[in-house]
This record gives C-alpha cells, sequence and structure tokens, in this order.
C-alpha cells in the first residue's frame, strides 16, 4: 500500500501533466496548483474504502475544476493584452472540460452534481466581493471562506465525513488571508483588503496605497482578528480530528507559523 507521500507525488504529477500545457504556457501565467488542498484531499479520501484508481481520479478531477476556478479569476482585473486575456479564459474552460470529462467516464453522476453545486457557490461568491456588493467585514469574511473551500466541502459532505469541514473552511481561510495581508504589506493589489477599505473608509477615494498609516494599521488589525481565530479552529482540529497523517501536520504547522501579527511585529521591530 502506498503512504501518503507516494501517492501525493503520483496524483501530483498527474495534476501537472494536465494542466502545464506548453502552448498555453507562451501566452499565459503557469496554473497555480495548491498543494495543500491536494493533501487535504488525498488525506480525505484515503481512509474510505476506495481504490487508489478511484482516488486518483476524484483528487485529479476536483483539482482541475479548483485551477479552472483559480485561473477564471486571474482574469477579473488583469490588465494583460486581449489575446492573453483570451487564452485565460480558454484555458480555464479546457480544465473544466478535463474534470467533466473525468468524472463522466467515471459515471458518478452524484458527484458531478456535488461539485456542480460547490462551483456555483463559488462563483456566487466571488461575485459578491469583487463586485463589493458585500454591506459588512463579516459577509466579506464569509465569502472568502466559501471561495477557498466550497469544492473541498462538497466532497467530504459526498463521502459523509463532514466532520471536516469546519476545519477545513478555516486552514484555507487562514492561508487566504495570509496571502492577501503579504500582497498588502508588499504593496500590491489585494482583492480582501480593497473590500474592507470600501466598508471601513466609505467615503475616502484614496487608493489603498494612498491610506495612512494609521488606516492602514487598522485594516490589518482587522485581518490579525481574524487569522487568530481561524488559527485557533485549526489547532483544535489538529488535536481532535481523526487520522492526520504526519506529512499533513507538518505541512499545517509550517502555515501556522507563517502568521506573524501585526501588532506583535510591530513591537518587535520596534
Amino acid at each position: 500500500m502506498q503512504d501518503i507521500q507516494q501517492k501525493f507525488a503520483v496524483i501530483l504529477e498527474k495534476v501537472e501533466k494536465s494542466v502545464f500545457d506548453a502552448f498555453l504556457l507562451k501566452y499565459i501565467n503557469i496554473p497555480v496548483i495548491d498543494e495543500d488542498k491536494l493533501l487535504i484531499l488525498i488525506s480525505i479520501m484515503d481512509r474510505l474504502d476506495l481504490s487508489f484508481s478511484e482516488l486518483e481520479n476524484y483528487a485529479l478531477s476536483t483539482m482541475l475544476i479548483q485551477i479552472a476556478l483559480d485561473t477564471h479569476e486571474h482574469i477579473i482585473n488583469s490588465p494583460e493584452a486581449e489575446k492573453s486575456r483570451q487564452l485565460t479564459v480558454l484555458a480555464g474552460d479546457y480544465f473544466s472540460g478535463l474534470y467533466y470529462k473525468l468524472l463522466a467516464d467515471s459515471e458518478d453522476i452524484l458527484m458531478i452534481k456535488a461539485l456542480s453545486q460547490g462551483i456555483k457557490e463559488v462563483n456566487e461568491h466571488k461575485i459578491s466581493v469583487y463586485h463589493h456588493e458585500s454591506e459588512g467585514i463579516e459577509k466579506v469574511m464569509a465569502s472568502i471562506k466559501v471561495v477557498e473551500s466550497a469544492l473541498l466541502a462538497k466532497l467530504s459532505e459526498y463521502f459523509k465525513v463532514d466532520l471536516w469541514n469546519d476545519f477545513i473552511t478555516n486552514l484555507f481561510f487562514f492561508k487566504r488571508l495570509l496571502n492577501e495581508k503579504r500582497h498588502f504589506e508588499q504593496k500590491e493589489g489585494s482583492v480582501l483588503f480593497d473590500a474592507l477599505k470600501r466598508i471601513i473608509f466609505p467615503i475616502n477615494e484614496f487608493k489603498i496605497k494612498e491610506l495612512s498609516n494609521e488606516q492602514q494599521k487598522q485594516l490589518l488589525k482587522i485581518v490579525d482578528h481574524y487569522l487568530e481565530v481561524s488559527k485557533k479552529v485549526i489547532e483544535k482540529g489538529l488535536l481532535q480530528l481523526p487520522y492526520l497523517n504526519d506529512l499533513l501536520e507538518k505541512r499545517i504547522n509550517m502555515l501556522l507559523n507563517q502568521h506573524k501579527p501585526y501588532a506583535k511585529t510591530f513591537v518587535e521591530e520596534g
């Protein structure tokens, strides 16, 4: 029986072969494969009564649709040339097509239905965040959670192991917040911080880079609060969830250690 590390390596290679198309890579950014989501998928299904072939098919299918959604998201505010934008759209559609073919070949209609519901939820909540339809901080954060975890949540519900859902939701919410915070601190674009700015400073027409230090600090404190709350849920899950493997635990702890609260960092640097 293959261990988690071997299964992860084999399936990751299959994902890479599926999405690293030589022609597309001439015109679009390299598709991002969230290896943590792949590892979670494999870890959840590894304890189920599935053959490796079935596990591989479900993991590959779910990752392909996740990559398709992420690829489409890349073009929303992208200033790329028109040809590149069109190819990025087509690349996302291509990955979606691979996903549907894999699941259609398996004739698992119920899985297709479950993941389709996840896709619908992701797209609805992306619109809410990107078009600033959310009326409060809590709604923005709730939408980010759905965007980051809906597909995995639908898969765990399908396999009736939804005890993972709260953990999964907070883990990938935490990871997204870390990335958004990093972009903000490096003066790069951040969808989340743009949304928070519109809510906290609604009459301020400045771009986010033009906010005062005090205003930026206020936004960072909000994100740090949500990071801390999610971190506690994740740490509790590490103690309570059954069948966590060493590879997954190691990766999660590395992720948790990346969080440095702004207030603490400010004191240390001062």
